[in-house]
């Protein structure tokens, strides 16, 4: 990433922008569309041949592109309290009115999240038509080649601060963004050149990892839940730091489903993930109660009417086999109870996740003590700014990803 020293005349030779920004996602189009509308001369820099790849793709072509409901409390990072100012300062309701300014329809799904009626391009083309109205341009097939700052003695204009070597030519610029995200779906282009440009300029950046992704399993209860694949029921989903009440799909890899990505931004390897497979019910209970009013019962009639019937098999299969032809009344209450905190409460250890190939997001990237919170700004390079999933800022599944982008690309153009 360490440019060689350039000669004033080769200096002289690049193209200046009063802004550039680096990743034409989410958060680097809104900050561009933010900095042009203020008159600022504003270039988007992107290695990939398409804007906005991972806007198309999200919520399913439909982009959940932000939540009725946004609150502090749906982020993660080592300082909650970062994402605060932000989200203050641009609030969903700016993006909805944005979104009907521009005729797009749109509607509620489960938790107050918002999709688009019709398609994600909808959203990317208002992101690209509000740039063009301002005047931002956006360059892409371009590989940034080196990052570096501009000493005096090398530059054409007062103003530059930062020179890019890039396939395309060089430029600089008096303020760099870098909006380049994390490392979720590298298919899309996902890197982590963002990580390697706050380490060039002295940030520390905190442990990646991917995040809302389903888990996987390799032990004989992975061999149970590929059977059920295509399975959805409704559960509550826990560890010791955070219940998810959501649907929990089985897949032919693992647990997937909203219940488990909204796990997985709180579930480090090696730990256990707990599931209530009846979140409304005390299975213990049930259990108890149909012994005393029907003792000549079986304990699947009991669930019948709760799971699915291969669930129900399935469950029986690997968590009361040895009683499953005995009568209630002949299975010791201390029996029933073990099996009913088992469903109430059934502890899995997963080998993994499906890493950053399916991850919407990533957890962690930069830290955000060395960044301002109200502009984005590095404390300790001036001019440069970091938006959007490269930081240190995780949101929950359900639009709020996108609010932090949107937030975040708004501060910031409003500053540079």
């Amino acid at each position: 990433m360490t440019a060689p020293t350039l000669s004033t005349s080769r200096a002289t030779t690049y193209h200046y922008f009063d802004v550039i920004i680096i990743g034409a996602g989410a958060s680097g189009l809104y900050c561009a569309m933010t900095a042009g509308q203020r008159g600022r001369k504003v270039l988007v820099l992107d290695h990939a041949n398409k804007a906005g790849k991972k806007i198309l793709m999200s919520g399913g072509g439909r982009c959940n592109f932000t939540n009725y409901v946004v609150e502090p409390e749906h982020f993660i990072g080592d300082n909650p309290h970062f994402c605060k100012s932000a989200l203050s300062r641009y609030s969903n309701w700016e993006f909805i009115s944005l979104v009907s300014k521009h005729g797009i329809a749109y509607h509620e799904r489960d938790h107050g999240q918002l999709f688009c009626d019709d398609s994600s391009k909808d959203i990317l083309a208002m992101l690209l038509q509000e740039c063009a109205d301002a005047g931002v341009k956006v360059q892409l097939k371009t590989d940034i080649l080196t990052v570096q700052r501009l000493e005096q003695a090398a530059k054409a204009s007062d103003n530059a601060h930062f020179l890019l070597q890039t396939s395309e030519g060089d430029y600089a610029c008096e303020s760099l963004v870098i909006a380049t995200g994390g490392l979720s779906i590298p298919t899309l282009g996902a890197s982590g050149f963002g990580y390697e440009v706050a380490t060039q300029f002295g940030h520390q950046v905190h442990m990646t990892d991917a995040s809302l992704v389903p888990f996987t399993f390799t032990d004989k209860t992975g061999d149970l839940i590929k059977s059920l694949a295509g399975i959805s029921l409704p559960v509550i989903a826990f560890n010791e730091r955070i219940s998810f009440k959501l649907p929990l799909l089985f897949t032919h890899r693992g647990l997937s489903g909203p219940a488990m990505l909204q796990l997985s931004n709180y579930w480090y390897s090696g730990e256990q993930i707990h599931i209530n497979l009846l979140p409304d019910l005390d299975a213990s209970a049930l259990l108890i109660a149909h012994k005393a009013a029907h003792p000549k019962q079986r304990v699947r009639t009991v669930f019948i009417d709760h799971f699915p019937k291969k669930l129900l098999a399935a469950l029986q299969s690997h968590l009361w086999e040895d009683i499953k032809e005995t009568e209630l009344a002949n299975i010791k209450d201390e029996r029933l109870m073990q099996l009913g905190t088992t469903l109430n409460d059934w502890a899995l250890k997963p080998s993994g996740t499906e890493g950053y190939r399916t991850a919407e997001v990533t957890r962690g990237g930069i830290d955000t003590a060395e960044v301002s919170s109200k502009t984005m700004e590095s404390k300790r390079q001036p001019n440069l700014y970091f938006i959007g999933e490269v930081l240190d800022v995780t949101g929950w599944l359900g639009g709020y990803n996108f609010q932090w982008a949107w937030a975040s690309g708004f501060v910031c153009g409003e500053v540079v």
